[in-house]
């Protein structure tokens, strides 16, 4: 039952991967409407398709390492998308100075957790960060 299961789960995203795709060519003809067709003048609506562009091609991205690395999700690319979902809100959403500046705190929130996954090792270590005892002693 669970090889099934994987069966079913990798043949969504598979499915979902060409979605991604489709919305992803969809964005590059946006840009260029707004580009060449519109004249450029609405930057607001260019970043915000822009930072669009990028969470599809993080999610593209996510699924293409989910089948590298042996049907794992590394959290990083969860944060990276997280990261770039606020970095949008703040440009399109700024309106109110009190949701900015949560928006912005949430932004430090996952660069610490980022840097906090960067610096943990992979493996458990042998003696813990807090003290020179071994562990098991």
């Amino acid at each position: 039952m669970p090889k099934v299961l994987q069966w079913f789960l990798n043949l969504c995203l598979i499915i979902l991967t060409f979605f991604l795709a489709f919305l992803l060519i969809k964005k590059l003809v946006d840009f260029y409407k707004i580009l060449m067709l519109d004249g450029g003048s609405d930057y607001k609506l260019f970043l915000a398709n822009i930072l669009v562009f990028f969470l599809y091609f993080e999610f593209i991205t996510m699924i293409v390492k989910y089948f590298k690395e042996d049907y794992h999700f590394p959290l990083r690319y969860f944060l990276y998308i997280g990261i770039t979902a606020m970095v949008r809100l703040v440009i399109v959403d700024h309106e109110h100075a009190i949701d900015t500046l949560i928006f912005s705190l949430i932004i430090l929130i996952l660069i610490i957790c980022y840097f906090i996954i960067n610096i943990t090792p992979l493996e458990r270590p042998l003696r813990s960060w807090f003290s020179n005892k071994k562990e098991g002693n």
